[in-house]
Parts: structure tokens; sequence; C-alpha cells
């Protein structure tokens, strides 16, 4: 018995050695907590933020001195600190640099010593293979240690992440919960992607960023500011019906993609509706749009852009008319969109009277849609005619009145025109927020007159207001219900610049 004794703690403390340790224990003080406070902006009431929220996530070290987590852990957040694995200090962080579409993050901390006992996590060399295993480290809901779970890859796709912005996707099977979000996902002692997405009511389903969609982000924020990837957004479909490629004349062995819409229509854009990608570089595509990466990984060929664009150009071969053509296709980092999305930034806004104009955004179409769906008398709102359009010249933007009329008596008899697109203002047609702020500030008229794009086989109401009433009832309103600017900062200036133009009498010269 005695000898059985010996024997295990023998076994135990040879176990415990550092030359033995499982090459992951050695990932713990490398993973770190994150504390958030967010202050996200308020689109229904621009002028201010929705109440602040405690949020918690993870992180790990990377190097530079730097913490890698999600963007949606610090996003909007007024205060951020990092909790070393076993400690109970919390060391004040702030954002270095943030991709919201890829949900990355790097945060740089005030007290650097904490990284004078910690290497940065070495990254794999290489995407993982479906079936490798895996272990995911975090502090994600129900305790407050380092939580490790283990899981395999199920697995690697090309899909959408946010935004309109498409990236590489690892699937696995590891028990994820709230607060993983950042955490690393490890074998064989690197990192091979980090957490970012679980499936809620699913059973054993996350998503991790892989090391490649990692790597491509470090490397454009070393100038110190995130551009974004590089990205084909013209419309395609496969070539698969025989229908289809017997039109497009089509000859057996040659396979790729179809462009069903122009990214732009100029004359000098080289894609034409009709053409088909063949091949991205000199890998070919075949007929379900996709291209061999490994010997065990297709992706879709959209993928090839990011990894081969150079100078805002990726090479291609295009099938037109019988003959394959060499290309240099542009790409570019962001979809135009005429009513663009937040990402990292508060909505910008103009108080005049009783209304609150602000830019549309895709972020106030999804926030008001989903807690008031438009009716159907407004079905042909610009809000949702030109949800996706691009703009139609340089600096378009939609003007939307963003909340509810402020009570005020010069309102007397109007319908509230919350929702509403504003088109013209004494006549000049507004072609952005900044636009109307200068028409307002410069127009020499006693009243304003504002009339709203129309969205049905009606338009909103024209609605009159004299300007001198109009300018009182903004100091009263914005005092009352206190408001600290009548306006976001980029348009304080513009609004306060001096004016000598004189008001013109009603109805006389």
């Amino acid at each position: 018995m005695h000898r059985i004794v010996i024997g295990l703690a023998i076994w135990s403390f040879l176990a415990l050695q550092p030359s033995t340790l499982p090459a992951q224990d050695k990932i713990r003080d490398l993973v770190v907590k994150i504390h958030a406070v967010h202050h996200t902006p308020d689109v229904l009431r621009p002028w201010t933020k929705n109440s602040p929220q405690q949020v918690k996530g993870s992180g790990v070290v990377i190097d530079g001195k730097r913490i890698l987590t999600n963007a949606h852990v610090v996003r909007y957040a007024s205060q951020i600190y990092v909790q070393p694995n076993q400690s109970a200090d919390r060391i004040p962080a702030k954002v270095a640099a943030v991709a919201p579409s890829m949900d990355l993050a790097v945060l740089a901390l005030d007290d650097e010593s904490f990284f004078d006992k910690r290497e940065a996590i070495p990254f794999a060399d290489d995407l993982p293979r479906v079936k490798d295993t895996i272990n995911v480290y975090g502090y994600p809901t129900g305790g407050s240690e380092l939580s490790v779970t283990q899981g395999i890859v199920s697995r690697i796709e090309y899909t959408e992440y946010y935004y309109q912005v498409s990236g590489l996707r690892i699937q696995v099977d590891a028990a994820l919960n709230f607060g993983n979000s950042g955490g690393p996902a490890v074998s064989d002692g690197k990192l091979v992607g980090l957490v970012f997405s679980l499936i809620q009511n699913a059973q054993s389903i996350g998503y991790l960023i892989p090391v490649e969609e990692i790597e491509l982000f470090l490397t454009d924020i070393a100038d110190g500011k995130y551009d974004g990837k590089p990205q084909l957004y013209d419309f395609l479909q496969t070539v698969e019906n025989d229908a289809l490629r017997q039109k497009l004349g089509l000859p057996a062995g040659v396979n790729g993609v179809m462009v069903t819409e122009p990214y732009r229509q100029e004359a000098n854009y080289p894609l034409k509706e009709w053409d088909v990608i063949t091949q991205i570089d000199n890998t070919p595509i075949d007929s379900e749009g996709k291209v061999a990466v490994r010997y065990d990984l297709r992706l879709s060929a959209l993928y090839l852009v990011q990894k081969l664009a150079k100078n805002g150009y990726v090479n291609a071969t295009v099938f037109r008319n019988g003959e394959l053509i060499p290309m240099r296709l542009p790409v570019q980092s962001r979809r135009d969109l005429v009513m663009p999305y937040l990402l990292n930034t508060s909505p910008r806004y103009f108080i005049l009277g009783p209304l609150v104009f602000s830019q549309a955004t895709q972020d106030y179409v999804e926030r008001t849609t989903a807690q008031r769906p438009l009716p159907a008398s407004q079905q042909n709102s610009p809000l949702v005619t030109r949800r996706y359009d691009k703009p139609r010249f340089d600096g378009e933007e939609l003007i939307v009145v963003a909340s509810p009329m402020f009570p005020h008596r010069i309102t007397k008899g109007y319908d509230d025109p919350e929702r509403f697109v504003l088109s013209e203002v004494n006549g000049q047609r507004v072609r952005s927020l900044q636009h109307l702020v200068q028409i307002l500030r410069d127009d020499a008229e006693l009243q304003v007159t504002l009339k709203f794009a129309r969205a049905s086989r009606r338009t909103h109401e024209t609605m009159v207001f004299n300007r001198a009433e109009l300018l009182e009832s903004t100091a009263k309103i914005i005092e009352e219900n206190g408001i600290r600017y009548p306006s976001s900062p980029d348009l304080r200036p513009v609004w306060e610049k001096t004016v000598t133009v004189m008001p013109k009498p009603l109805g006389g010269s």
C-alpha cells in the first residue's frame, strides 16, 4: 500500500513539472478578463446616449504590449479595465484600434508593467483542419474564474460578418457562453482564432475569427488607423445552369461567377453585366464560385481578393463575348451607402425648434423598424426604397426627422413628421445635413417652409414656420429638455458662422 502511495506522489510531482505541462496551460496568464462600461448612442434621441451598460468579455496578450479582443466588447466604452488571471487588480485600458465590421479591437494599458512577465501568444501558421481539437479560454457567464473548454473544428467558410463585410470564419463545437467573447482558441499552444459569436438556443455551436483575419487587421492598423479589407461589391451568381452557360457561350471546362450587376455603371468601370470572372490572379474558379485553397478546403472565390489585392486592385481573368480577357479589378474597403452604418461613431443631428433632424443611417432604420415597423402607407419612403442604394452624387445624405416633435405651440395643426425624410427647405433640395444647416443659416426668408419626400401616394404635409419663432423655440426647448447642445460637434461651427444677410420682409423687397 505504501508503495502505491509513494508511486502516485512521484507521478503527481513529475506531472506538475514545467517540461511536462500541456502547452495550453501556459496560455492561462496571457488571458485576461475585460470589464467595460458601454455608453451607446441613442439614434432616436441623437443628442444623448443610452443608459450605461456593464459588459464583460475576454482578451489575450499579443505582441507590441497589446490586448486583442472583440470590437463589441469595447466599442462605445467610456471605461475599460483589464483584470489579469488569478488577480483582483483592474488595470485601466483604452481602445488603440477597432474594426467593428470584423469584430476585432486592440487595447493599450495605462500600466504597461503588466507585460513585463508575459510574452505574447504565438500565432498558428495556417488555418486549422476540420476535426482538429482546440481549447477555448475565457471568462464566460456563470463564474468569475478562467474557464477552459475543449471542442473540435467543425467547419471553415468565407461568409458575411457585419456591415456587409465578409471574411473567414471557423465553426467549433466547444461550449461557449456570453463572456467568452474575445477569448483565444488555442491548438498546440498557438492561437488559431478568437471567439466572437455563438448561436443562442443551439447546443455547442460557436464561431472563431481565424488568425489569418487577425493578421490582416493588425497589418491594417500598423499606421494607426483601420482602413478596412479590400473587397469586390459587384453582384455575382454561379454559372452551373446549362441554359445560362449556353447563353454566355461558356466552353466546357471554363467556369467562374457571372456579373449580374456591376458595382458601378460608369463607362470606365471594367466589369459589365454578363461578364464571367473565371480566375482571381492565376487561381481558377469553379462553377459553384469556389476555389481550392488547400487539398481539404474550398472557399468562395471572393476570399482570394483580400489575400491578393494590392494598391486598390486585384488581377483577374474575365470571359466576355467568347474571349478570356485579363483585367485589373478595383476593390474597396466598404460598400458606399447613402444610409451608412455608424460603426464606431455617434449620430449627427441638428435641432431646430420642435424638430430633430439627423442623417439617416442603417442603425436608425434597424432600430426604428425593430421597435415599430413602418406602416404600409410609408412603404415608399426613401428609408425603404433607398435602404441599400449608393449615393447619387458625392456627399449625398438622407435627412430624417429622427424623434417625435417636441411639444410647442408653433406646431399647432401639424402632424408629427417623425421618420419622414426631408426633401426641400424654402424650395432648395437638401443634399446633406451640413447643407441643411447652411440653408437654414443663410436663407433670407422670414419663414421656413419644409417639404418631405413622398412615402406613399401622398406625401407628408408641408410645414411652414416663422423663422424668428423657430429660433426662439429652439433655445427654450433645449433648456426644458436638458439638451446640452442643439447640434452635433461637426455642425456647430457651420451654424455659428457669421452671416450678414438680412431677412426679406414678407411679400415684398
